[in-house]
Formats: C-alpha cells, structure tokens, sequence
C-alpha cells in the first residue's frame, strides 16, 4: 500500500513537471518563431554605418516608410524627424522599391532596399549608377 501510494504521488509529480514544461516549451518555440519572422523584417531602428546615423522603418498604409530616429553628428540633430522613405512597395520575397532621400545632398534616389541575411540593403541609383550600403538593426 504504502509503496503504491509513492509511486501514484510520483506519477502526479511527474505528470506535474510534464505539464508544467509543455507550456515552457511552446513558449521558446512561439518566441523563436517570432524572432525568426521579425528578423526577415525590415521594420524597426536601423543604422547607416557610414554617418551612424538611426533610421526607423515602418509599415505606412502596407508601404515601407523610414524616418530618422537618431544622429551621432549633433550638428545633423537638425534631420530627426526627416522622412526618407516616403513609401516603398513591396517588390519581392525581401525587397523593396522606393524613393530614397539623401539628406547629405538633399536629393532623391530610384532606391531598392533588400532584407540581406542579418542586414538591411539600401541602393539608390540615377540610370545605371547605382551606389549602396548595408545597415545594422539597432538593438532596442
């Protein structure tokens, strides 16, 4: 009898801790699930590696907009707030086209922006010049 008992109070145990790890365990897969689809994503704070300046990408209207969040150079503290991705739309598995604001020149590119492994591409072009960068996602 008395052995029994243990062992029904270890089957509850046991049924305790299983039950108990489930939910655990669908929460690291849901979690990475999620990860994993944001960072296919270009929504988000990114950074240009050549200013260091932070832009933050958006969905605006089911088009990709981007407005500067953030500058290293304070005399540019000028440019928070400057959209420079008034609207791109969605061109393939990972892309983008759009019009890209320069606000080093003041000028607008024909751009393409690529979701690139763990970066974010930006290309601009005038005719068949085109010049480009990968930024890195900025962790919040």
């Amino acid at each position: 009898m008395v052995l029994r008992t243990f062992r029904e109070s270890e089957h509850e145990t046991m049924s305790g801790i299983s039950l108990m790890k489930t939910p655990i365990a669908a929460a690291v897969v849901v979690t990475a699930l999620a990860g994993a689809a944001s960072a296919a994503e270009p929504y988000g704070v990114w950074m240009r590696p050549s200013t260091g300046t932070q832009v933050r990408f958006y969905d605006c209207g089911g088009k990709l907009c981007g407005k500067i969040v953030g500058v290293r150079d304070q005399s540019r503290k000028s440019e928070i707030g400057t959209v420079i991705l008034p609207g791109a739309a969605k061109s393939g598995a990972n892309e983008w086209k759009g019009n890209l604001l320069n606000t080093e020149n003041g000028k607008t590119y024909s751009g393409v922006l690529a979701m690139e492994g763990n970066g974010l591409s930006l290309k601009g072009c005038i005719g068949f010049i085109c010049q480009g960068e990968t930024w890195t996602r900025v962790k919040q």
